[in-house]
């Protein structure tokens, strides 16, 4: 990608405003559209995704939880029981894992390679995007829909933490792609067929039932609106059935041979189907712990983090078929596609609004939305583009606007009102703590003040440049007539904000990660000390991961540990304030982890501090 800055630009703006809208282009013509797509879009995802891989250090929770379960499945050899801190992990399908344990394998282990799998993910979900809406609505309505998903705001948001959703939005995109074939295949081929199992499948090793449960039912409700249920024989059920349960079935057999009920445990069936999927539907997972997202914000979240380009949804949703008699009649592959698409994050939707739900449940659906998107972008360059549509663009343009230069005017009064603090301030101490909050993955944000965010004036002030020039300058090249070139200023200008954002999440990172606790620990730390959490495990599981040996946890058995504790050969994990007391005077060297200032299971004992950052601190038993 080092090309000259001229060329950059030129063929920037020939891939946005030159990619052919139909197969009626000679071939050559269509191969020069793909290469100069798949740069553009390989280029933005290298300056918005690979750019931020390498910092900040992991968080605690979900990201080194999940890392620890890979260098375990690594260090044990063990690849169908994962493990965590010693004890068996059992709520997780294994997927993931295995791409970030062969990571380790190939790269080692480091932060660059715990995210190079997701990143890859990443990467894989926008090209499979562009195919799949270049099949559906020709060259341009791919790149747009590539383009929309790989600028816009949740997908980045959501992978800078190891979460799997973004692969469940893959394996949809392509289950979708060997749907929409098949209805025109007659019949379907063994290829379409066997690969939509296949995906599938791969869906349901990611996470789980929610793997068929999306796509049956999404293609379901298809069928049934367009009346071609008989379509469903054509699928070859018997062979893809077949593929599916090749590819699925081993792990949860073996899983489930490997981890039988014992003891005061149930086993690896009772666990993960009932626990992990029935019950965490209903909001009766043993045990709780996952607060759920109001409905309507739910709901609102799937517009949001397609930012900026649904503002351009309500003439994209213009386009889905709507009337009974138009979904009775043979619709064209484009309104087949449009159908489809508007199913697909409505499905995903509904499922979730009966059940508990995180902010990122959504993610999944983004591709569908980011395709009806990027549909309507390419109608609006297109010859066959009415004033109507034109206007649209203006309209919606004018719109974002406003919300731009509101927004930037609000964050400029921010930065005007702060001040950068005093030269080794600690962030933890200009924060306002909302624990009640902290089970929704955004919570922290609520923790601000305006002393806060002196520590985050580059990064405020440079979102708050990006947003109004983006906005403004999107909406004077649609006056001109000149969408393609609003398109790369909203592509720029996300480019800019994603870059600010990594900044401010850089900055921020002490507050959600243990990791310069970690590295205070292992400069004094000896062969035989013992590193003990006062919380949960997942408070400090960075802990666990960057000093590479098992620690203990002073709580009652709950938390990612819980089920794992029951079985017989678990490992001593759980310390009580009795057995911490007796360690204490022991002739080991202990260190402690707390979020307390002074915590009161030490009140008792001598006690001195080793480190402390980002709100947390490390006590230990010896002053040397």
């Amino acid at each position: 990608m080092n090309l000259p800055t001229g060329l950059q630009s030129k063929l920037i703006q020939r891939a946005f405003s030159s990619t052919p809208s139909s197969s009626s282009v000679s071939p050559s013509s269509w191969s020069s559209s793909l290469v100069l797509s798949l740069l553009v879009l390989v280029a933005l995802w290298l300056a918005i995704y690979v750019a931020g891989m390498f910092t900040p250090p992991l968080l605690d929770d979900v990201d080194t939880v999940h890392a620890e379960a890979a260098r375990e499945m690594l260090l044990r050899h063990d690849w169908v029981t994962l493990h965590v801190n010693g004890l068996r992990y059992l709520e997780k399908a294994p997927l993931m894992y295995w791409g970030l344990a062969i990571s380790y394998k190939v790269f080692g282990i480091s932060d660059w390679s715990s995210r190079l799998p997701l990143m890859l993910g990443v990467l894989a979900i926008v090209l499979a995007t562009y195919r799949l809406g270049r099949f559906a609505f020709g060259a341009r309505g791919g790149f747009y829909s590539g383009v929309a998903l790989v600028t816009s705001i949740g997908p980045y948001i959501f992978t800078r933490f190891m979460i799997p959703d973004v692969l469940v939005g893959l394996w949809l995109t392509i289950s979708y792609f060997f749907f929409l074939r098949s209805l025109e295949e007659d019949p379907p081929s063994r290829a379409t067929c066997w690969g939509f199992a296949a995906a599938c499948a791969l869906n349901v090793l990611t996470k789980g039932l929610i793997g068929l449960v999306f796509p049956i039912g999404t293609i379901g409700i298809y069928l049934l609106l367009t009346r071609n249920l008989r379509h469903l024989f054509k699928l070859r059920v018997v062979s893809s059935t077949l593929v599916f349960l090749a590819l699925a079935a081993p792990w949860h057999i073996l899983a489930a041979i490997r981890n039988p009920a014992q003891g005061q445990a149930r086993g690896f069936l009772w666990f993960y189907f009932v626990n992990e999927h029935f019950r965490r539907f209903i909001g009766t997972r043993v045990p709780p712990g996952y607060d759920t997202v109001p409905l309507l914000l739910f709901w609102a979240f799937l517009v949001l983090w397609l930012v900026p380009w649904a503002v351009f949804l309500p003439q994209a949703i213009k386009s889905v078929p709507w009337r009974w008699q138009d979904l009775a009649a043979a619709l064209s592959r484009v309104q087949r596609a449009n159908l489809l698409f508007f199913l697909w994050p409505l499905v995903i939707l509904l499922f979730f609004s009966f059940s508990t739900r995180q902010e990122y449940y959504t993610i999944p659906a983004l591709p569908g939305v980011a395709l009806l998107a990027g549909n309507w972008l390419a109608r609006e360059l297109s010859a066959e583009a009415t004033e109507n549509d034109r206007r649209a663009g203006r309209v919606s343009s004018l719109v974002l606007m406003i919300v731009g230069v509101i927004g930037a005017a609000v964050g400029l009064a921010l930065f005007s009102m702060t001040r950068q603090p005093p030269a080794g301030a600690d962030l933890a101490e200009l924060l306002k703590k909302n624990p009640q909050d902290y089970d929704l993955s955004l919570g922290h944000v609520l923790d601000f003040t305006p002393q806060a965010l002196g520590m985050f004036r580059g990064p405020l002030l440079g979102a708050c440049l990006a947003l109004l020039f983006g906005t403004v300058l999107n909406w004077w090249l649609r006056r001109k007539r000149k969408p393609a070139l609003g398109n790369i200023a909203l592509s720029l200008m996300m480019t800019g904000l994603l870059a600010c954002v990594h900044v401010s999440f850089a900055r921020f990172s002490p507050i959600l990660s243990s990791h310069d606790l970690a590295v205070a620990i292992q400069k004094v730390y000896r062969p035989g000390d013992l590193i003990v959490i006062d919380g949960e495990y997942h408070e400090a599981s960075t802990l666990n991961f960057y000093l590479r040996t098992p620690v203990r946890v002073l709580h009652t058995p709950t938390g990612v540990l819980w089920y794992g504790e029951k079985f017989p050969d678990a490992p001593h994990v759980f310390e009580t304030v009795q057995s911490l007391a007796a360690l204490w005077t022991g002739p080991a060297r202990i260190f402690v982890w707390t979020d307390q200032d002074d915590p009161k299971e030490l009140a008792r004992l001598p006690h001195f501090l080793l480190a402390r950052s980002g709100g947390k601190a490390i006590f230990t038993n010896r002053p040397d």
